[in-house]
């Protein structure tokens, strides 16, 4: 494990000013993953823009750590629809 990759938890609330029970919150219900680096919380660098997805879900709509695993669950599946179409899209160009 490279430990470079991996922000401490304390570093990004002090940053987004949000609670450190926020983060243990998301890591219960399995909407973002944390790992122990040196006895401290960390996440890792890629995880970065999906945190702060759910930083804007949570601030600007007031939404709740469940509401925002829904929402995540979603917005993936429109994600996939959407690679589905294209994907589509491009085969029946070659009927065409």
């Amino acid at each position: 494990m490279n430990y470079a990759e991996y922000i401490p938890v304390p570093k990004l609330c002090e940053h987004y000013k949000i609670q450190e029970t926020f983060f243990k919150e998301l890591h219960e219900q399995g909407v973002l993953q944390i790992v122990v680096v040196e006895e401290t919380y960390c996440l890792h660098y890629e995880s970065i823009p999906i945190f702060e997805k759910i930083v804007r879900i949570s601030e600007d709509l007031h939404i709740n750590v469940e509401g925002i695993d829904v929402i995540l669950n979603l917005l993936n599946t429109v994600e996939n629809l959407k690679q589905e179409l294209i994907t589509t899209q491009n085969r029946l160009r070659l009927y065409e």
